[in-house]
């Protein structure tokens, strides 16, 4: 017998999660994967929280903001410096290993922009290893894949108590 479908939540909203937890597993595995290919690469936990975070901005994922800003300030990061993030070009906040890596992982999350592709290679070409850029698009996949579950199922952020 077929396990009972998972209701929609009360605003229409498949959670795809839920729906296909085998898929959903199989994503989560990935994600495993690629936090021990960035930690063998020597890709800080900080750094993949940046990562993490700047492209669930870029895509307007409020789930995994929420999830990874706590996941940053639990690593260690400042709020100066999450808060900054969205203009991280516009400050002196971020080193250059750091400024490479968000770069590259804005191109991975826009890759139709070949001129910011080319320049987010360069830069990373300069300031990390082979292992850390592949790390770092990896990683980049993996959250904007995250980001399309939570905003296509529409996850909530709920306040502190809920």
């Amino acid at each position: 017998m077929a396990p009972a479908p998972v209701p929609p939540p009360a605003y229409g909203r498949v959670f795809v999660d839920k729906q296909s937890p085998k898929a959903y597993h199989a994503l989560v595995q990935t994600s495993e994967a690629v936090r021990a290919t960035a930690a063998d690469a020597g890709l800080d936990r900080l750094l993949v929280e940046l990562v993490n975070l700047r492209v669930s901005q870029i895509n307007g994922c409020a789930y995994c903001l929420d999830v990874h800003t706590r996941a940053a300030l639990r690593a260690g990061e400042t709020t100066r410096r999450l808060g900054t993030l969205a203009a991280w070009r516009d400050t002196e906040l971020f080193t250059a290993r750091e400024r490479a890596a968000l770069a590259l992982a804005e191109a991975t999350t826009a890759p139709s922009d070949i001129t910011a592709q080319d320049s987010a290679y360069a830069a990373a070409r300069a300031a990390l290893t082979d292992d850390e850029i592949s790390a770092v698009i990896w990683v980049a996949i993996t959250i904007n894949a995250f980001n399309r579950v939570s905003i296509l199922s529409k996850h909530p952020v709920r306040g502190p108590g809920a």
